[in-house]
């Protein structure tokens, strides 16, 4: 394909995404689901099309503009809207307002009597589990709510606060990418993902911070300051704990510094939270539970198991040793097997983390955006696929089945497993190319 075609190609797809976007934000004002979410798995394959345009060397002059520019649009119109699929953020704005009012987010619950004098109308009304669980979210995130809550008291604040996160990530994919050689335009496969246009311009979750610290981890271990390497990732840690499984994938061997930046960073970050004890911990130990994780349900290849089998009583404890067991084997062979070139790390980042997926096989589509930030680094199609397809975790209605979730996961789950299938035995009839010359 010419130079002129691949752009007129990329400048179809993105004013695709566009309209796709407008159709999405009708059926929101409409608080029509079943159109909705069609709509956005519609807006999620248009967008493989655009990641594989830019994941095959995809250039055009100034494309990256034009795709600049598009990410923009998308994330107009959730932004100007109330929250949708989600209403953890007000939470977040709740946990801002109670450590305003000097108060530590972990010792009460919202509906406690202590915090009586908080209570509005619109933010209060609207929290999650208002009446039975402490805040969940670690000491980076609530920190981030206080000083949002500084500036603005509202989800709009909130919302804004994320999306500046959401353009320093880009900021820093675009940074990465230009001092690897790779081509810039690999930037669309975080700036036009639905999950970034869905999760944090219309959801605002803090998982668009996340991202940031973690592709600031990334840049600080490409520029070999380990201590910074360290710091950014236990911020990332700590405000979701799983990027801690990519350590070993960011340590240099027998360094010092960034151990020690990370557990310092840990224990300062905490500091000021631990008047709270134990509850420090927050909610978590009860959304394990919540989730069916405790049981087993929470696993997808525990009910599948079950499904089989016929067994009333899957073996929890058995999955959760063999899970560890994985996850601690590729730590290690990560860390003792690192890849060369400028961003190998980066392979051992995504190895990591779609084990913890496939493993663990979370139940929110936005758990998923983490890892688009490695996925410019190293395109990896099975990955891309099953980042737009976790759209499907919201369980549209028009999957007809008893079991829908079951029948979801097996979709979600069963097709990248597939697709990763199908990559391999592609992959093993091609020479091997360097990490390096790939990315």
């Amino acid at each position: 394909m010419s130079t002129g075609l691949r752009k007129v190609f990329l400048y179809a797809l993105g004013g695709g995404l566009l309209l796709l976007n407008l159709a999405a934000l009708y059926f929101q004002t409409q608080r029509y689901p079943d159109g909705f979410l069609p709509v956005v798995l519609l807006q999620a394959t248009v967008y493989l099309a655009a990641a594989c345009w830019v994941g095959q060397g995809g250039r055009g002059g100034r494309s990256i503009y034009f795709i600049l520019l598009v990410a923009v649009l998308l994330r107009v119109g959730p932004l100007l809207l109330p929250p949708y699929l989600s209403n953890d953020i007000y939470r977040y704005v709740w946990d801002g307002w109670v450590q305003g009012s000097g108060i530590n987010p972990y010792r009460y619950i919202p509906s406690d009597e202590a915090l009586r004098s908080l209570r509005d109308g619109m933010i209060y009304s609207n929290i999650n589990r208002v009446g039975y669980a402490r805040t969940i979210y670690p000491p980076a995130a609530e920190m981030i709510y206080f000083a949002v809550t500084r500036v603005g008291e509202g989800v709009t604040a909130m919302k804004l606060a994320m999306l500046a996160f959401d353009g320093g990530t880009i900021f820093l994919i675009l940074y990465l990418l230009r001092r690897s050689g790779a081509p810039q335009e690999r930037v669309l496969i975080y700036a036009w993902h639905p999950l970034t246009v869905w999760e944090i311009a219309g959801s605002g979750h803090v998982d668009s911070a996340l991202c940031f610290l973690l592709t600031l981890a990334f840049v600080a271990r490409q520029k070999r300051l380990p201590s910074w390497t360290g710091a950014a990732l236990a911020g990332a840690t700590l405000i979701k704990y799983f990027p801690v499984l990519l350590f070993p994938a960011l340590y240099r061997r027998w360094d010092w510094r960034m151990p020690v930046a990370f557990v310092g960073a840990v224990v300062l970050l905490y500091l000021p939270y631990l008047s709270a004890g134990w509850n420090v911990l927050g909610f978590l130990p009860g959304y394990i539970a919540e989730e069916h994780f405790v049981a087993g349900g929470g696993f997808y290849w525990l009910n599948l198991l079950q499904s089989l089998s016929g067994q009333a009583d899957p073996p929890v404890l058995a999955y959760a040793l063999f899970a560890a067991a994985v996850l601690i084997t590729a730590a290690l062979f990560v860390l003792l097997h690192p890849w060369r070139g400028e961003n190998g790390y980066a392979v051992g980042c995504l190895i990591l983390a779609l084990l913890l997926y496939t493993l663990v096989t979370p139940h929110y589509s936005w758990y998923f955006l983490w890892v688009l930030p490695i996925l410019c680094l190293v395109p990896y199609w099975p990955a891309l696929l099953l980042t737009a397809a976790s759209f499907l975790l919201y369980q549209p209605a028009f999957i007809s089945a008893p079991s829908r979730s079951f029948v979801v996961n097996s979709l979600l789950y069963g097709s990248f497993l597939l697709a990763a299938l199908i990559h391999l035995c592609v992959h093993r009839r091609r020479r091997p190319v360097a990490v390096s010359a790939a990315t």
